[in-house]
């Protein structure tokens, strides 16, 4: 009894732990749902991974539905007891089959790659480890881990010997996150203290074929319309450096301060590589901080004939490289690397003392990241990397590239195919024209028909872009070759396939 009187009754102590909760973390009923759950899997990826004795199974690649069939099929009508013991396997076949299968080698889609079966096992060691990642308590493994692939990755980019930084949660966040500290860095004024308002507005120089993340970024950061200005590009779709000086000019008539260049190594569009070593000499002279989105093709580092594409980017103040891309990682998971890693604080110069001691300290990684509860993406990259071997990683850089390759030879030697520029990876942009007469609004009507009978159809995967250049606003097909198991019938079958469907388009 407390000084106070009786406890009240719903201060007691509960009773035993209800059945419910009990079952839900019984270790033996986790064994048994895994070894159900990882046979169904299995299954999947035997239906979807091609060997020297079978093929393929013929279901689709993408079982397309429309938007509301699809959400008819996942009613809101979550029951008050628990499943029978079989309820998670059969959830998890239910939404395999409803999911678009990464590993079949027709998918040709979004830069989303097949992800490595080790990676995800990892992946769901993770999940039940659930370490969060902002102080170092919370993360005893991951946090050794996460900054074990972050020395990995600067090293691989030939970053000097102080650079670091972080994992975050996609190559949208990454950019953010680099420009952020750019600005504390370069901005002249105390942007975290003083607010955007308390110097001039600023702006950065951004390449024509950027991906839309900067922009969202550079409007995130307060800096409005004005804050990206556009670099031109040349006909492969490569920022043309020797623009730089004009758009430079404009950015400070327009009364802004330029503080960075926003290059691209492996741009979204068309795959294009800028030139570096022209582009950081640039920002050398005009005292403007370089950052380098390489989010798609940075790892191609990883191999000596493809290592030339990236060939100035040890020169940048920070880059940004998406393991869930060209790595195989399971999404997400994005390395923010800087060439000093003292600027990976500044990105989130604030007081949070309640969770850190005022002095910095390199092993609470919440710091340097927006994230405070953070996925521990560096356990899944790690395991990876010490399963598999760099090796692993090497060889499936140089697959996809000479896959992007064969496919581009195809496509050039054939005469009803059209490409927008020979690529530098593994990303193709071209076009299907059975006719020169063919041209203007409706050749691009052609594209996309072509793209959305095959959709409905659901064999291949595939979209459409607009790269812009010297193409205007023009419609074209893209691939993205991120299946290293694929081969010459996918090759030869996505042409034919294509073929299919102009001749059914134009019926």
């Amino acid at each position: 009894m407390s000084a106070d009187g009786p406890a009240p009754d719903d201060a007691a102590l509960p009773g035993p732990v209800p059945d419910v909760l009990a079952r839900a973390y019984d270790p033996e009923r986790f064994r048994a749902d895994g070894h159900r759950v990882i046979d169904g899997l299995a299954d999947h990826l035997a239906a979807c991974v091609p060997t020297a004795a079978t093929a393929p199974d013929d279901r689709p690649v993408i079982p397309y539905r429309p938007p509301g069939d699809a959400l008819a099929r996942w009613p809101a009508d979550y029951g008050e007891h628990p499943g029978a013991d079989d309820a998670l396997a059969a959830v998890l076949a239910a939404t395999a089959a409803d999911s678009i299968r990464l590993h079949h080698p027709r998918y040709l889609g979004h830069q989303v790659p097949p992800p490595l079966p080790a990676a995800a096992l990892a992946d769901a060691a993770a999940a039940l480890l659930n370490n969060g990642m902002a102080v170092y308590e919370m993360g005893g493994a991951a946090t050794p881990q996460e900054l074990a692939v972050i020395a990995w990755m600067a090293r691989t980019l030939g970053l000097p010997a102080t650079a670091g930084g972080l994992l975050t949660s996609g190559g949208s966040l990454g950019n953010l996150t680099a420009l952020l500290a750019a600005r504390q860095v370069v901005a002249g004024h105390d942007v975290w203290r003083g607010g955007a308002h308390a110097g001039p507005p600023l702006a950065a120089l951004v390449g024509a074929t950027a991906h839309y993340s900067v922009a969202r970024a550079v409007r995130a950061l307060g800096w409005g319309d004005g804050g990206a200005v556009e670099v031109a590009c040349d006909d492969a779709y490569r920022m043309r450096a020797d623009d730089l000086p004009r758009a430079h000019a404009a950015a400070v008539a327009a009364g802004r301060r330029p503080i960075a260049v926003v290059a691209s190594a492996g741009s979204t569009a068309t795959g294009a590589y800028d030139p570096l070593p022209a582009i950081a000499d640039f920002c050398a002279r005009a005292g403007l901080w370089l950052h380098v989105d390489g989010a798609h093709g940075a790892a191609a580092a990883l191999s000596p004939r493809h290592r030339h594409l990236v060939a100035g980017i040890e020169r940048a103040d920070s880059v940004v490289w998406d393991a869930h891309k060209l790595l195989a990682m399971p999404a997400l998971c994005t390395a923010v690397l800087y060439k000093d890693e003292a600027h990976a604080y500044a990105a989130f110069a604030q007081e949070a003392s309640y969770l850190f001691a005022p002095e910095r300290e390199w092993w609470n990684l919440g710091l340097r990241t927006m994230e405070c509860t953070k996925r521990m993406m560096g356990t899944i990259l790690d395991a990876s990397l010490r399963t598999c071997g760099v090796g692993f990683f090497r060889a499936y850089v140089e697959r996809v590239f000479a896959l992007g390759r064969a496919l581009a030879a195809r496509l050039a030697a054939a005469p009803d195919f059209e490409l927008a520029t020979a690529p530098d990876a593994n990303i193709v942009v071209f076009r299907y024209r059975p006719t020169p007469a063919l041209t203007g609004l409706a050749l691009d009507e052609l594209q996309a028909a072509l793209r959305r009978r095959c959709l409905e159809a659901g064999r291949w995967y595939f979209l459409t872009a607009r790269p812009g250049g010297r193409h205007g606003a023009s419609l074209w097909l893209r691939t993205a070759l991120m299946n290293p198991l694929a081969g010459a019938a996918e090759l030869d079958g996505l042409l034919a396939a294509i073929r299919e469907a102009g001749a059914g388009a134009a019926t």
